[in-house]
């Protein structure tokens, strides 16, 4: 049935809504509709969703500055980039921020993006955007161990929610992927297939998450009864290169690993550069799993077998919390984590060689 429209409706669409016209067509209180518009926790949600149907059907929008003035919020959402970062340009940073804006702009809601060079630089640019009142709490993606973001905003009583976990958990909120989970279930898999040598290669020792992901890769020898060698274990294997180097490192040794579990893809991708080199068949000579699930890693030969994020599932959940974490929300009812999903391509499967076998092999092609 065609809605017939309401003619304050339709009058008001010839000039700028204001809060009294909503407020009257609602048939609530000025106070009432205010409240609901900004999240206030003591308007129902029944009256929230009526009260912004209404603003959207009417075209209401408030005023920015008088907003500001009245709540001492700007509506706005910060996000510092650092382009010096090692994922800083990964091709779905667009599907994370998207995210985040869809969410924020169904709130009412806009993101500040801000791109700086180093850590150092990231904190000035939060500092300034602070300052300049040009946003009222942060997303900080890629959390480090001990993270000078989050000092910075502590001590200024600045909201934040992190995209990952911190050592240091006090007063933090968050949204995080388990990428533990994921290097366990990747050494059970591998030890299912008849890998008894699984290596792992770590990202940077700073990031909270190569902690982590070294934690799950001992769990899953636990729990597939193998013995941690600490010879198998590499780190700091952030992009191709250093990822090729971790691998000739590994394959080296007097008994190589017959599969390699990485914390990052782009480092994974280095081992399919080795295997090239050395004349080895990925997926059949030498295993892999990753972490990240990156476009790249789809259109390897064999496809990187990884544990995949959705970023713009993650965007709009961090933009969710920081919202209620602005809104007064105690960051410790904010902690939220979900599961990766596997991607089982192609690039592990059983091991075609022992690991004596392997390294007889490797022998004759160095």
């Amino acid at each position: 049935m065609q809605r017939t429209e309401d003619p304050r409706e339709a009058g008001m669409r010839r000039g700028r809504v204001t809060i009294t016209q909503l407020s009257e067509a609602l048939g609530l209180n000025k106070s009432t509709v205010s409240r609901a518009l900004n999240g206030y926790a003591d308007i129902s949600e029944g009256t929230r969703l009526r009260v912004r149907r209404r603003a959207e059907s009417m075209g209401y929008r408030p005023l920015s500055h008088a907003q500001a003035i009245r709540t001492g919020r700007v509506q706005a959402l910060g996000l510092v980039i650092q382009i010096g970062d090692h994922d800083s340009q990964r091709p779905f940073l667009a599907d994370f921020l998207a995210g985040i804006s869809a969410t924020a702009s169904a709130e009412g809601w806009t993101l500040t993006v801000a791109t700086a060079d180093s850590e150092a630089d990231a904190v000035r640019t939060m500092e300034q955007l602070v300052e300049d009142r040009k946003a009222d709490g942060f997303i900080l993606p890629r959390t480090l161990s001990r993270d000078a973001r989050v000092a910075l905003l502590r001590e200024r009583g600045v909201p934040f929610v992190m995209f990952g976990r911190t050592a240091e958990p006090e007063g933090c909120a968050w949204f995080d992927v388990l990428g533990e989970d994921a290097m366990r279930d990747a050494v059970v898999h591998l030890a299912g297939l008849g890998h008894r040598r699984i290596a792992f290669v770590n990202g940077g020792a700073r990031y909270n998450y190569s902690r982590v992901r070294l934690e799950g890769y001992r769990a899953g020898l636990a729990c597939a009864g193998l013995e941690e060698d600490p010879a198998l274990i590499r780190g700091g294997a952030l992009r191709t290169e250093e990822g090729a180097r971790e691998t000739r490192a590994l394959l080296s040794l007097a008994a190589p690993p017959t599969a390699v579990v990485f914390a990052i893809d782009h480092a994974a991708l280095g081992l399919y550069r080795v295997c090239a080199e050395r004349g080895l068949a990925v997926g059949r000579d030498l295993s892999v799993i990753s972490y990240d699930g990156v476009p790249d890693g789809a259109y390897a030969e064999p496809p990187l077998s990884s544990f995949t994020v959705d970023t713009r599932a993650a965007g709009q959940r961090l933009a969710r919390l920081l919202i209620a974490r602005i809104r007064g929300a105690a960051p410790e009812t904010l902690r939220e984590t979900a599961p990766a999903a596997f991607a089982d391509r192609g690039s592990a499967g059983p091991p075609r060689h022992t690991s004596a076998a392997l390294a007889a092999r490797l022998s004759q092609t160095s």
